[in-house]
């Protein structure tokens, strides 16, 4: 039986517009479809876990506004507990601003709004009422403060703890060493080393840089390539399946969200990482964010194989 995924993070509304091309500074583009979606990286890897099958608890703030709302409906459609997100009466729900352009790429600003005022007490909270074993899954669109002091307290009760470091701000090293993963693409990795990350021998070698940090597990994700894993007995590239990628947006989240699944089902790491791939190799066939994440009975039926 899996064991549960805490995940402590962010919750946003995405506001999409696809267009031919992103826009350079100063420069205007005209779009084409206009999409919101829910989104935000601590919401998106809490509904990937749960549709993959895994008991998820969310500990997030949002706003007492439109989204707020249609927020916290969604999470308990996916039968997500939301006994720990909190609403907050003062600042409205995180919102980003998301371009895609036709190969799939996208650029992304994000207005945290609340989720810049989760309470460190709810946080605290929720890991003392945690019994047993369980995964916290962590990335960076909350405080740093909030996400540091998440791993401390996670390490002092034994607790599986992964880190996505998304987006990339620096991290106090000494919290680096509590980690049981970190999940970097190949920008963080390089924001995170000062390694430039192009494949999987320089990825190899950041790997072995934050492995110097102390951490145990590092996976650093290569799109389309797949993802490196380094463990300590283990450094290998593991690919993705082939696919057309439409929308990158969540692609990592989604990744995120069934590795922390995967390893709370007891696969090995290798294997672990392997279906984090498939899994993120769906949801760049489908836009958006949230609606592009995979249910478990997808990913079983994919192989190594193309995806149409």
């Amino acid at each position: 039986m899996a064991i549960p995924i805490y995940v402590i993070g962010s919750s946003n509304t995405d506001l999409v517009v696809k267009t031919e091309k992103l826009p350079q500074p100063g420069e205007t583009v005209l779009g084409g479809t206009f999409l919101m979606n829910p989104g935000g990286k601590g919401a998106n890897q809490a509904v990937t876990a749960a549709r993959l099958g895994s008991p998820v608890t969310f500990v997030a703030k949002v706003g007492n506004d439109i989204f707020g709302k249609q927020a916290l409906q969604q999470f308990q459609k996916e039968n997500i507990n939301t006994s720990f997100v909190t609403t907050d009466s003062e600042h409205p729900s995180g919102v980003a601003l998301i371009g895609v352009d036709a190969k799939g790429e996208n650029s992304i600003i994000v207005a945290p709004g609340s989720n810049s005022h989760l309470d460190i007490r709810v946080v605290e909270q929720a890991l003392e009422l945690l019994k047993g074993p369980a995964i916290v899954l962590l990335q960076l669109e909350i405080p740093i403060s909030i996400v540091e002091f998440a791993i401390e307290r996670s390490y002092e009760k034994g607790l599986v703890v992964i880190l996505n470091p998304a987006p990339v701000q620096p991290v106090n090293a000494s919290v680096l060493k509590h980690l049981n993963f970190i999940t970097p693409n190949e920008f963080e990795a390089e924001m995170l080393t000062g390694i430039k990350v192009e494949d999987a021998e320089t990825a190899e070698t950041a790997a072995v840089r934050l492995q110097e940090f102390g951490v145990k597990n590092i996976i650093i994700t290569l799109g389309a390539k797949g993802a490196y894993l380094r463990s300590s007995s283990l450094g290998k590239l593991i690919p993705a399946p082939p696919v057309t990628a439409i929308d990158t947006t969540a692609a990592g989240d989604c990744f995120n969200g069934a590795l922390a699944v995967a390893i709370s089902e007891g696969k090995v790491l290798e294997d672990a990482v392997s279906f984090a791939c498939k899994a993120a190799s769906i949801a760049v066939t489908r836009m958006g964010a949230q609606s592009s994440l995979p249910y478990r009975k997808e990913v079983n039926e994919i192989s190594l194989h193309s995806i149409s």
